[in-house]
């Protein structure tokens, strides 16, 4: 059976959209959902003006929406349609294609951008399995996003010199000025940013091994790792978050500095949250302070990893008393999560210490992390603005700033590759 014999018949809500025989040596496949996206076009030419890879490209744009949206978001998909079909005669080339994917009808329970995703990566999927390829790639994009020219021919390097990658999150940065909008989004989008690359990199500097950003925009996954994790899921947000940890957790996962994907900064009530939603809520509020978890609670998570190997193969007894060690807060959400009886579990199906620290992350995973960080706040730690916490872990760093509004602190984690 070949790569997507199994999953395609199983997993696959609806069959091939696109009728267009693949070119032989096609290797990357993009794919943007489009719901209600007055941008599609700027987003196109972004990929367009790209350097060509060796191996030719197809992007799958899918307008969708659900089958109670409104008038005025089917005419905008109607208009994105339009010109997508209009852009693309003027756009020809053999080895970049463009294919359009729309779907208006789809059910009020599943419509979102998880669904809107699955429905292009299962469609790259069948045109891998045309070709063969299971080493293919499938990369996530978004129709209000641009990237840097050299986004194809650095994803097809990384995965081309690196065999064994099975997926990697690709570097972003949202624009923190310009004339499109005003002075508050950008303030805005730059303490979310600040924040997404707090989250991460505080939990890097903890050791967790599945710390990587997960983006639905900024991302690649070989066809075949995509089939085998069962594909994307059909969540209205958060969907990049859930399916990507599930790749993480295999191993092999990359991540890809070398270009940059340029998400928007605006405000959207599509989903109800994520980016777009966040940046709705500070207009909303009249504030573009964004409080965070406390820098106390990923040093909990350090002191957890920095355990991990004295309880290989240990007793309860001795489990217990590495539970001792830990805060208050850290042992109570323990306890209430069967730490003592999860970490014996894991003693008894592993038989040498790496495996056992394999499998103590796939249970103490980015889920319960996320899940900590909830229980502790704002019941044991207080949440705190963002700039502040940016402050005080470039300091745990030792990186010296003299910076302290947003924008500027989003720099220096920037140019500290944080």
């Amino acid at each position: 059976m070949n790569f997507a014999g199994h999953y395609l018949p199983n997993h696959a809500l609806y069959s091939s959209f696109i009728s267009a025989t693949p070119n032989e040596d096609l290797f990357l496949q993009i794919v943007i959902p489009c719901f209600n996206e007055p941008y599609l076009i700027k987003t196109l030419e972004s990929i367009w003006i790209c350097d060509r890879p060796n191996c030719s490209v197809e992007i799958i744009v899918v307008i969708n929406a659900s089958i109670n949206n409104g008038i005025i978001e089917l005419e905008q998909n109607r208009k994105s349609e339009i010109e997508f079909n209009e852009w693309k005669k003027k756009h020809n080339e053999k080895k970049i294609n463009f294919h359009l994917v729309s779907i208006n009808n789809l059910p009020e329970k599943d419509a979102g951008v998880g669904l809107a995703r699955k429905i292009g990566m299962d469609e790259a999927v069948r045109r891998f399995e045309y070709l063969g390829k299971s080493e293919g790639v499938i990369i996530g994009f978004d129709a209000d996003c641009t990237c840097q020219t050299n986004y194809l021919t650095e994803i097809e390097k990384l995965f081309i010199q690196n065999k064994k990658i099975n997926a990697c999150s690709i570097q972003f940065e949202h624009p923190l000025q310009c004339d499109k909008y005003d002075d508050f989004t950008y303030n805005s989008i730059a303490s979310y940013e600040l924040y997404l690359r707090y989250y991460i990199s505080a939990l890097k500097y903890a050791g967790h091994p599945f710390a990587f950003q997960t983006i639905g925009s900024s991302f690649a996954v070989r066809a075949d790792v995509y089939c085998r994790q069962g594909g994307m899921n059909k969540r209205k947000a958060g969907e990049d978050f859930y399916f990507l940890q599930k790749i993480i957790q295999l191993g092999n996962y990359a991540e890809l500095n070398s270009t940059k994907v340029f998400p928007s900064p605006r405000a959207s009530n599509r989903v109800p949250f994520g980016t777009g939603a966040t940046i709705q809520k500070m207009l909303e509020n009249k504030s573009s302070n964004y409080l965070t978890y406390n820098l106390k609670a990923f040093l909990d998570i350090e002191h957890v990893v920095n355990f991990v190997s004295k309880m290989y193969k240990k007793d309860d007894i001795v489990i217990k008393s590495v539970l001792s060690e830990f805060s208050e807060p850290l042992q109570k959400f323990l306890i209430e999560n069967n730490f003592v009886k999860n970490v014996l579990e894991i003693n008894e199906n592993s038989n040498s210490q790496t495996t056992f620290q394999q499998r103590f992350f796939k249970w103490f995973n980015m889920f319960k992390v996320l899940k900590y960080m909830n229980f502790s706040h704002p019941a044991y730690y207080p949440f705190v603005n963002i700039t502040e916490s940016a402050i005080e872990f470039l300091k745990l760093k030792g990186i010296v700033t003299n910076n302290k509004d947003a924008k500027e602190l989003c720099e220096d984690f920037r140019n500290n590759k944080l």
